[in-house]
This record gives structure tokens, sequence and C-alpha cells, in this order.
């Protein structure tokens, strides 16, 4: 609550109160001496405040996106200036992308320094311009606290993203008489009456219609409205790129992820679809298949589009009906909707064949068949757990054979930046110390923020971590064979031990290299009581769920003879 009168604190001080105000139960931070006023005032909450000591700030960042993602809250990383604000830049670009409401508090040089290239004096304005949904100079002490209020609100509001504070030196050690205001009231969010008929006479008209859903704002609330509203009209739903908790993939509704390398019958019962109604999700690169999901005269004859905010209705795809609306308003009033047109008898039910028959794992070569690995964990996970998920083409095995929504969690950047598994669980953990939270990390992404296991065991954060390891940046061997076949140059990787590794940190390893080993090490490694590790190695020819690079190889390889030939 507002102060009612004002008294004298230091910038420092009214930043922490300031999150204080808001709520804010944990912020992820590496230290730095450009901040220190607000640390110190921290230490004065810390029955109310968690702060959590991270190894490197992309890791403190990457926390702070994905506790916002899990949370709904804003999510808060604390950096100091220069090389430390360019560290936590990957998160920021994540949270932009995913659309995670963030603050990232950043240290500066004092303010009569600003423009003379200072000690890691870095222009963030500029810097942070292209990343962030809004930068802002602290340069009144009097205004810090009104600042982290509007920090707050502008992260929170229409789409929400990071936003960026910046804080000197000099500001945080200066003492004013200032009070710490109210958070700000979120906007009131109504749904237009005039455009959900419009979009019901749409649906009702429909033969072959197709519902996704997607992006960010999706509360309990909101999850359990579309689910409704999908089920009382018996339509389909898919999920766009990494959104897969938002409908339970047990639903007879449910049809599957529309992501990198999905099942090649969904995208064509989306592109056969004759509406195609789109909530939350912006349509972006991945999700639409390198926008050619719909020509721009498919998108304006059967698209409709619903998203928070306004300036994403039109952007990729102009539709034939844009509505500007979140996820829970929208929910809250479809849910009401009448009852199925029985235009699409058998539509929903084939295109649920269609995403059982996927997730039936193909044979694969090796020792270790992934596909079944993943299919006894999703048996074996609880109903709520958090499965966090880095980036590359490994993740297809839990995507597409881990099943999630109702209470249980996905997580994981929807902008392919790697580093962001091992982090993530370390946030989920922070946030639900009491579910279990399971990590899916490349041996490339582990290299990279795999040191964040320091960070768990320090703050006690039980979780396990699956480090495929195929010694290899897969992702990228995979489009090196497509472009150059047999020309491998900077993909193969000299990987350690990883659960030596994990018991050097003082958690518990093992390795997996076969298929009988895989339930059973699982099974050891979450009865054990610390954070722990499993080594599971397979050959780099499985490079995904679909399939091999010796097929990816041969089929480059016969186009460059054709195309040698004429």
């Amino acid at each position: 609550m507002e102060k009612k009168h004002p008294e004298y604190r230091t910038g420092g001080a009214l930043i922490a109160q300031a999150l204080v105000a808001h709520g804010v139960d944990t912020a992820f931070c590496v230290p730095g001496e450009s901040y220190l006023e607000v640390l110190d005032a921290l230490y004065d909450h810390q029955d109310t405040v968690r702060v959590v000591t991270c190894r490197h700030e992309n890791g403190a960042a990457y926390m702070a996106e994905a506790y916002a993602k899990l949370t709904g809250r804003v999510g808060v990383a604390m950096v100091t200036r220069g090389p430390g604000a360019c560290n936590g830049s990957i998160g920021v670009h994540t949270a932009f992308q995913d659309s995670s409401p963030m603050v990232l508090l950043v240290g500066h040089v004092r303010r009569e320094d600003i423009g003379r290239e200072a000690f890691q004096e870095v222009d963030f304005e500029q810097m942070f311009a292209p990343l962030a949904k809004a930068v802002r100079l602290v340069s009144s002490t009097q205004a810090a606290a009104a600042d982290v209020a509007w920090a707050f609100d502008m992260a929170l509001s229409g789409r929400p993203g990071p936003v960026v504070l910046v804080l000197p030196e000099d500001m945080l050690r200066e003492s004013v008489e200032a009070c710490v205001p109210a958070p700000i009231p979120p906007a009131m969010d109504d749904m237009d009456s005039g455009a959900i008929e419009r979009i019901h006479h749409r649906l009702v008209q429909a033969k072959r219609p197709m519902v996704m859903v997607g992006g960010s704002r999706w509360t309990a609330q909101a999850r359990a409205d579309i689910l409704a509203f999908v089920e009382a009209m018996d339509l389909p739903v898919c999920c766009s790129m990494r959104r897969l908790d938002i409908i339970d993939n047990t639903h007879p509704c449910f049809v599957g992820e529309l992501g990198i390398a999905p099942n090649p019958q969904l995208l064509q019962r989306v592109k056969d679809a004759d509406v195609l109604l789109v909530v939350g999700a912006r349509l972006g690169e991945m999700t639409s298949q390198g926008y050619t999901l719909l020509t721009p005269e498919e998108a304006e004859h059967k698209l409709v589009h619903v998203h928070v905010e306004p300036q994403e209705l039109g952007r990729v795809f102009s539709p034939a009906i844009g509505v500007a609306s979140s996820p829970q308003a929208f929910a809250a009033v479809a849910k009401a909707l009448g009852a199925p047109s029985n235009h699409w008898a058998g539509w929903r039910a084939q295109a649920r064949a269609d995403y059982n028959a996927w997730r039936k794992p193909d044979p694969v070569p090796g020792p270790l068949d992934l596909g079944r690995a993943m299919q006894s964990l999703d048996e074996l996970l609880d109903d709520n757990a958090i499965v966090s998920v880095d980036a590359g083409n490994f993740t297809g095995w839990a995507q597409r054979y881990l099943t999630f929504g109702g209470k249980r969690q996905f997580i994981g950047p929807t902008n392919g930046a790697m580093g962001y598994g091992v982090p993530g669980g370390v946030a989920a953990k922070a946030a639900f110390p009491n579910r279990q939270v399971v990590v899916c990390v490349g041996d490339g992404g582990f290299g990279m923020t795999g040191q964040e296991i320091a960070t768990a065991l320090q703050h006690k954060l039980k979780l396990l971590i699956l480090v495929f390891n195929n010694s290899s940046f897969g992702t990228i061997r995979m489009h090196q064979e497509r472009s150059h076949p047999g020309r491998v140059i900077a993909t193969d990787l000299c990987n350690p031990d990883y659960a030596e590794l994990a018991r050097a940190y003082g958690a518990y390893g093992d390795r997996v290299e076969t298929t009988a080993q895989f339930l059973p090490a699982v099974e050891s490694a979450l009865a054990a009581d610390t954070l722990a590790v499993l080594d599971v190695r397979f050959d780099a020819n499985i490079i995904s769920t679909r399939t091999t690079l010796d097929a990816i190889r041969e089929t480059a390889l016969n186009r460059q003879s054709k195309k040698d030939t004429n």
C-alpha cells in the first residue's frame, strides 16, 4: 500500500520497497557493485523476497522469464552494468518473443558520468530498444518507486514483455523524501459481444474448422474456459510452438502442436481447414512454417485471429475477422456458445486419431529408443509435474511423446534460445518447491548454462536433469547436411562425463545408454535426496523423431547429383 507520509530513503531502498509492494517474492541475480544499494535494501526484506544468486546473468534472466511464464506474475532479474547486462540480454530477447512479463534491473554508472564511456558503460536505452518492450533510465531518485510501478504495469499490459530499468549507482545511494506508490491497477479487459457473434456464425457455417491456441496470459480459468468451449462445440484444437500445456493433451479435442517438424497430417489438416480460429498466438515464423501456413488470400477468407495486442492483428496475416482481446476475456465468453454443427462430424475425431498415431514411436537405430523412453517417462511423471526444455532437435522427443495440460506444465523458449532448460528448471522449482521438475537439455545447451545446477544445489532445489548427449550441435549439423552434405565442420563436441560432473557438484549422477536402462535410472534419480543428472547418450545419426542424418545426407547428395546432371 502507498505510504501515507513520505520518508527519507535511499534510491536503493525505494526500489526494494517497490518490489515488495508489487508482491515480488523471488528475484534472480548475479551481484554487482553498481546496484549494491538495492541488494543492501533487500537484506531487510529477506522474509518477503528471496534473492536467488545465480552463476551467470544469462541464467538469472532465463530464470526470471521462466518464473513469469509459469506463474503469470512479473519475473525479476538484477544484473550489473556493461558485461552483466550484455549477458542478461538473451533472457530479455526470450521474454520479448515469448511474451513473458519481466523486469530487468540493471546497475549503471553515475549520472554525471553518462556519455563519457565510463567503466563498463553502455547506452542501455539504445542497446535494449529492439530487445525489450520498454527501457527507462531512472534519473530521479524521487521517481524511482514510481518507475518500478510503471515497469510492472508495462510488463503486464497488452502483449506482456520485458521492461528494463536502468539504475545509476549514485541515484541508488541518494536519500530523498518520497513515497512508495501502490501498484497500477490492471486495465479492464472486455470482449466485444458483436465480435463473438461473428466468430460463432463463422464456426457454425464451417465444414472443417480448426482452433489454435498459443501466446501468453493463459490463466488457469482461461485454460478451463477454452477447453469448455472446444469441448462443447466438438472442435479440434492444436497449439502453437511450445505452448503444449494450454489444452489438456489427453482430451479428445486436442490434436497436436504446430511447431518445428510437426505431424504432417496435422499440418495438412490446418491448411485444409475452412475456418482457422487462432487465440493468443502471433502466428510467428516457426508456428506458420516459415509464413507458408496460409496465403494472404486464404488468410483474408478463413483466418479468425484473437490477440490481446491490436497491433498484432494483420501484422503477419490479414484476417477475415480480427479481435483485440486477451485469452481470458475471449474464453470466458466463448465457453457459453452453442452446440456443434453436424457439418464437421468425424473431422475432429479423425484429427485426434492422427494425433494418437503420431504419438506411437517409429523404430530408430541404436540401443536407446528415445520415443519409448519418453513414453515411459510420461507414465512416471506426476500429474502436476513441470517440464523445462532447452532448444534443439532433441526437444522433439519430449514434445511429441510427453503429455501436458491439466495440471502438468511445460516451458521452453519459443525464440529457440539455447541454454534455457536448466535455468528454467531452477526457476520452476523455486516457484513451486513441492512439484516434480524435469529438465530436458541437449549437451550444447548444458554447456552454456549447466553450471546453474550449482545455483539449484545452493538453494536446495531438487530437480531431475536429462542431458541428451549426442556429442554434437545436432540441429546445426542437420542443416549442415542438408545444405553441404558430408562437409562437417564446427558441429562436433567433446563432452565430459555428465554423471561424474554432477557428482563433482555434489549432485546425483548416472549414465543411460540403452532403452532398458532408462526407466530404472529415472526412478533412482527421482528417489535421490538431491538434484540428479542423467547423461542420456545416443547416436548423433538419430537427429530427430522423424529422420536420420544418413537419410538427410543421402537426399541432399541425390539433389546435388540431379542438379549437376542438368
